[in-house]
């Protein structure tokens, strides 16, 4: 008996070191960003930062705008295929397909989740932008078109994954008491089903957006990489990660250009922090609701 205690004295306290220890580490992460974002803002307006239009880091013009735009049209477009096509799948899974058509599906699924980002930037480079050029006219395939639809097929895994647990997570109940009350099963899914689960697939597209929005190879490759405050769905754009990834190798360590990278840094990490709060949120309400 003292065995046990004096193991799972042991087991607990390594637990809770290693606990300690990853929360310390994100802790230094962002007190790392922060110190050196803040050099920056000590020597710069933050207004001319958040508000600037024009980023021209030879000229040491540092707007934040057109990276912040260029990575709003490609999330909006990402989210706007994604969110469609990971909601169908995921109710398919849960309520139609037999169980060999879901377990293939999901082996798919977690396939499609494995591909390295720089793969389907090539795939993006090399295949998707060619027709988009050609279908819509323009000088180049580059786009946020082009990089919203490869980010959607990186983010589809996440989402229904977490749609399909949530959907499937909750009592059966809710299913047999709308049936019984003479509703056919699309009427069950869309009325019952769905509002039933919506937190955590809420939460499941709150992940897939944060996926969207750190992702960096597969924007660097396939956007265009143009920092253009009046962009559009089929205009290149520059992304902020895109940015951080581009410039960081080759700026001179301790310049105004090294601390406005870290300054992207912080509205990434301060974006990633409200994104998997509310995810965080959304699935514990789920699991409440999935429990009665």
């Amino acid at each position: 008996m003292d065995i046990r205690k004096l193991k799972d004295n042991f087991m607990r306290h390594t637990i809770f070191g290693i606990a300690s220890f990853n929360i310390l580490m994100v802790f230094l992460i962002f007190m790392f960003v922060f110190t050196n974002s803040m050099k920056f803002f000590g020597h710069h307006s933050g207004i001319e930062f958040f508000f600037g239009k024009s980023w021209i880091s030879l000229s040491e013009i540092f707007g934040l705008l057109p990276l912040l735009m260029g990575s709003i049209w490609v999330t909006v477009i990402a989210l706007l295929i994604s969110v469609p096509l990971s909601l169908i799948t995921a109710v398919y899974i849960a309520e139609y397909a037999n169980p060999k058509i879901r377990e293939t599906l999901k082996v798919i699924i977690e396939v499609m989740a494995a591909l390295p980002s720089v793969v389907l930037g090539y795939i993006g480079l090399y295949v998707l932008s060619g027709p988009i050029k050609q279908i819509f006219g323009l000088d180049t395939g580059l786009t946020a078109l082009t990089g919203g639809i490869m980010l959607a097929f990186m983010s589809i895994p996440t989402m229904v994954s977490i749609s399909d647990d949530a959907i499937r997570a909750l009592d059966k109940s809710y299913k047999q008491a709308s049936l019984a009350l003479g509703a056919n099963k699309l009427e069950t899914v869309v009325n019952v089903i769905l509002p039933a689960a919506f937190p955590g697939i809420f939460a499941g597209i709150m992940l897939g957006f944060g996926r969207i929005m750190g992702e960096t190879m597969t924007v660097l490759m396939v956007t265009g990489n143009a920092p253009i405050f009046k962009a559009g769905p089929l205009t290149p754009v520059r992304t902020m990660t895109a940015t951080i990834a581009a410039e960081m190798g080759e700026v001179v360590q301790g310049s105004s250009h090294y601390y406005a990278l870290f300054a992207i840094g912080l509205v990434l990490f301060a974006i990633s922090f409200l994104t998997n709060t509310l995810a965080d949120y959304f699935i514990h309400r789920s699991r409440k609701v999935a429990k009665g």
